[in-house]
């Protein structure tokens, strides 16, 4: 059955707005301090990761690791979310992302449209489209921005502006003819034109943005990163030309980043491999920037902005650090992850800004073995197996490539180096690719409203309190205008207006 996206998009935010008179209504006596101008989205991955990307902090300091804290650990409230697609079990991070982004649960595999549209069925997205919080945010006059590691037309950050009924038509090259025909529109092309003027855009995917068989500029004789696009378009010769004078720069590695002076420019985007980024662990540091860099100059150049930003951050190789079983990957983009939370905390305020740190959906990773305290988390356990007398290491995956037999027996990992970058954990079951896992995922939050976000929610419940802090899309009845002025602010919070009257009266 179709639906609208205006009729999806209401009945979400009226669902959310009826839980909210519940957390709000009988403390009405009270008014917000504080205002929400900007909110902040980090995509990290599920628990286990957590807590070993800490241990491996804490380790990389030459700490023991286990009691070490996060940066997102020092947020005041935690929830959990329930990541299932529509027709799901266990997730993809299409689905999850329209969830988290969208506000309404769809299928796997696809982006930025209600679950009535079916996966690469180009006649079911017409009617089906749903706006995501970016599109919130710049509707109100906000700045908004995407930075990843991934490309910037994977899975999680096109829901943020794509309307998609399959993920991987990242161009025209990858859709299929009838799709094309039908008028469907490749992913890469959505980006430039269903939210005019994103203001910051960074990740990769260049070859997708560039005529077939272009050149890349970085990687000039290697075919497999030259242009991808059927249709002759150069997207980013597109996008300079349309922003030469609103003082908007186009870069591709880290040297023309961080030259930029944020004061001189309004819309950035940055395209820095012709697809994924490279890992942390591999990145070229004299060409490529890290995470961390990325939303320094983003949040820089947003919050400029006196009606404040939204910004999507995702560490998007930590989930492909998983799939190939290389933990060692993983966590290391983790930890640089948390470099990135950190450096946003010194960069906005926690009085006007609202941070939340979640997961799409999780994997299945875990760490275990009774390993001692301060065991190297990418070590082996203390006792070897007792069926088949074999050392073990404490991370291993429930599925995926590590699965490997030597001799007709589990591989003994004392006779290899199991703490190599690219190491891929012993798995009990044989797959190309690991899966994700099904279980729910952790939220954390700081800020304005933050106290929304404690208990069990469905995943799609996330956007709606961000929208609902800020003051964006369409549950609003709960905002004031300010004095002489068109915004909008929250008015009522039971906790945070109780928190603030209890420090000026004692």
């Amino acid at each position: 059955r179709h639906t609208s996206m205006e009729n999806q998009t209401t009945k979400s935010h009226r669902q959310f707005n009826s839980f909210c008179k519940l957390q709000i209504n009988y403390k009405r006596v009270f008014l917000l301090v504080t205002e929400t101008k900007s909110v902040l989205c980090f995509l990290w991955m599920g628990v286990p990761t957590v807590t070993a990307a800490r241990i491996l902090k804490g380790q990389l300091n030459g700490q023991s690791g286990e009691e070490t804290l996060l940066e997102m650990d020092k947020f005041p409230f935690v929830s959990l979310a329930k990541t299932y697609n529509t027709n799901a079990q266990v997730p993809d991070s299409a689905g999850t992302a329209t969830a988290f982004l969208c506000g309404v649960k769809a299928n796997e595999g696809t982006v930025g449209v209600s679950a009535a549209a079916v996966r690469s069925q180009c006649n079911t997205t017409e009617g089906n489209e749903v706006t995501s919080i970016l599109r919130w945010a710049k509707d109100a006059g906000k700045a908004v921005g995407i930075v990843t590691t991934t490309r910037v037309n994977h899975a999680t950050p096109s829901a943020a502006y794509a309307h998609s009924v399959d993920r991987e038509w990242y161009s025209d090259s990858e859709m299929p003819a009838e799709a094309l025909q039908a008028g469907c529109k490749d992913i890469a092309r959505q980006l430039f034109e269903n939210i005019p003027n994103i203001d910051v855009v960074l990740g990769g995917g260049r070859k997708y943005m560039f005529p077939k068989n272009k050149s890349d500029v970085e990687y000039p004789n290697v075919l497999k990163h030259s242009g991808t696009r059927k249709d002759g378009r150069n997207l980013v010769q597109e996008w300079t030309d349309r922003m030469k004078d609103k003082k908007g720069h186009y870069v591709w590695n880290k040297k023309q980043l961080l030259s930029l002076n944020p004061n001189n420019v309004d819309y950035l985007l940055g395209l820095f491999e012709p697809g994924d980024l490279t890992y942390d662990l591999e990145r070229n540091t004299d060409n490529d920037p890290s995470l961390t860099e990325m939303v320094e100059v983003a949040i820089k150049i947003l919050r400029k902005n006196p009606s404040g930003f939204y910004l999507l951050v995702e560490g998007g190789r930590i989930d492909h650090g998983h799939h190939e079983g290389k933990a060692k990957q993983a966590l290391h983009e983790a930890v640089e992850m948390d470099r990135a939370i950190g450096r946003a905390g010194l960069l906005t305020s926690i009085h006007d800004t609202l941070t939340i740190v979640t997961a799409d959906h999780s994997h299945v990773f875990n760490f275990g073995g009774y390993t001692v305290r301060g065991n190297t988390i990418f070590g082996l356990a203390p006792r070897v197996s007792d069926i088949d007398q074999k050392p073990f290491t404490s991370i291993l995956y429930g599925n995926g490539p590590g699965y490997k037999i030597v001799n007709g027996a589990r591989e003994n990992v004392s006779t290899i180096d199991y703490q190599e970058n690219n190491y891929q954990a012993q798995a009990a079951v044989p797959l190309s690719m690991e899966t994700h896992g099904g279980e729910d995922v952790a939220v954390f939050a700081k800020g304005p409203l933050a106290h929304l976000l404690h208990g069990v929610h469905e995943q799609n419940y996330i956007p709606h309190v961000m929208a609902y802090a800020a003051c964006i899309g369409q549950n609003r009845e709960h905002c004031l205008a300010h004095s002489g002025t068109a915004g909008l602010r929250p008015v009522f919070s039971s906790i945070a207006a109780i928190l603030t009257a209890t420090r000026l009266l004692c």
